[in-house]
């Protein structure tokens, strides 16, 4: 078993003195659309026993935030540790080397300094499910070897239907060989197996729990209908809901003309899909453990952004509410004095690349516009930054920047539809109340947008 003792007897890292035997193996999972409905972020009923391991043997951070709350441009600001108005990355089906020809993404660095670079699955933009098993948007240059498995997903056979909005859920039988994220499993286990001598990255990248939602029928099963409690959002929430934001959540709004059987459904089949990919990422660990390579991997667990299960009626990403902003994140490495806590300090999927780098005892590139968290995964308490920052684009003319700090969660829309929105986490944590609608926060919307246009800078830890 993956467990906290496997990192503390470990000593501190040199690693740029080390030798290739020595130096660290990087097991860097994705789940796509995973929001923090996990057992470790204390959800009551979800089931992640597995990933809930990882964050018993490392860190899990409360407060990450991606950077732009939609596949792509997330997952191009990860990897290539720039945020999106860097990269100008702000839409999907945009790969890499198209806007920032001379990257060198984290992957890459690993494969640069020696480490063989392998990817299973989806880590950088994939559609999804029509894009299963291509290789479009990929970034040939991170990897030694690039897998997408293909898989059956929409053509799976077994119990299901679509609900609403092309919302769809499958049960099947058996464990689902025939499914892309099994078949990534199986390349990760060659990976590891396959060292000959070099360390290992290997970017392991889960379709679940992205729409369709399919899974093994056992996982359906920790589910029944009548423990699924959809969110019941208050009278006249969306009174205050800027114009801007409604339009930028496109079709998935209005909690896409589902009853109350429907949402029962949605989410039932979101909660089996996450506990599906927890098995595989499981069968990771315990391959991990039996090749004798757990004490010496550092392990990210990441979702690429958040996802709302009828928040504000919403029932996608794209939103700049917490529930789309937020997303896990889990990071354990050989030697880190905090394994086993939880930091509740402010930090960036931005920040992931240059702490990956440390951890492995390289240099992330000067350009790279994160900080590395090391500091906090020995002391998971300390401070950290004074903001996050989260950015929309409509694809059109809307533009949405987010700001958030310990406290307060400030978000400008320009475009068509100008507008602001003000939340206090601390008297309404699920952002139901605008206080730009209410007199007498003047000065405290000033501060708040004074944070924002100070930009990412001027908000960095010391």
């Amino acid at each position: 078993m993956l467990a906290r003792r496997a990192f503390l007897g470990a000593p501190a890292l040199l690693l740029a003195q080390k030798s290739a035997a020595q130096r660290p193996n990087v097991l860097f999972i994705a789940s796509d659309d995973l929001s923090n409905n996990l057992g470790c972020y204390g959800h009551p009923i979800v089931k992640s026993p597995n990933i809930d391991r990882i964050a018993r043997a490392g860190v899990r951070f409360d407060r990450a935030y991606c950077q732009f709350p939609l596949c792509g441009p997330s997952r191009t600001s990860l990897l290539s540790g720039l945020r999106p108005d860097s990269t100008q990355i702000l839409a999907n089906q945009i790969a890499v080397r198209e806007k920032v020809p001379d990257a060198v993404t984290l992957p890459q660095l690993f494969r640069n300094s020696g480490w063989r670079s392998v990817r299973a699955g989806k880590m950088y933009h994939m559609d999804v499910p029509a894009g299963v098993g291509t290789n479009h948007f990929d970034d040939p240059p991170s990897w030694n070897l690039a897998v997408s498995p293909q898989g059956a997903e929409a053509r799976t056979e077994g119990e299901g239907r679509v609900i609403k909005g092309g919302w769809k859920w499958t049960a099947f039988k058996g464990d689902g060989k025939d499914q892309a994220d099994d078949r990534a499993t199986e390349l990760a286990f060659e990976t590891m197996s396959q060292g000959g001598g070099k360390p290992w990255f290997l970017g392991l990248g889960y379709l679940r729990p992205h729409v369709p939602h399919i899974a093994p029928a056992r996982f359906f099963d920790l589910y029944p209908l009548e423990t699924i409690m959809p969110v019941v959002n208050p009278p006249g929430d969306k009174d205050d809901i800027p114009l801007a934001s409604e339009i930028s959540i496109n079709t998935r709004a209005n909690d896409m003309g589902m009853n109350e059987a429907d949402k029962k459904e949605a989410v039932r089949g979101y909660y089996a899909s996450i506990s599906y990919m927890d098995w595989q990422v499981g069968r990771v660990l315990d391959r991990l453990e039996k090749l004798g390579q757990a004490r010496n991997t550092i392990i990210v667990f990441w979702g690429d952004h958040g996802w709302h299960l009828g928040e504000h009626h919403r029932w996608h990403k794209r939103s700049l509410f917490e529930e789309s902003a937020r997303a896990p994140l889990l990071i354990s490495a050989p030697g880190i004095r905090g394994a086993g806590k939880a930091s509740k300090s402010l930090v960036e999927f931005v920040d992931i690349y240059p702490t990956v780098a440390e951890l492995g005892g390289l240099q992330a590139p000067a350009r790279v516009e994160g900080q590395s968290l090391v500091p906090l995964l020995n002391n998971p308490a300390r401070a950290w930054k004074k903001a996050a920052f989260t950015q929309m684009f409509d694809g059109k003319d809307i533009t949405g920047r987010a700001v958030v700090t310990d406290r307060y969660r400030y978000i400008r829309w320009t475009g068509p539809h100008p507008d602001e929105e003000l939340f206090d986490h601390a008297s309404d944590p699920h952002e139901y109340t605008n206080l730009i609608r209410k007199a007498g926060n003047e000065k405290l919307r000033a501060r708040m947008a004074g944070i924002l246009d100070a930009g990412w800078k001027a908000a960095r830890a010391t």
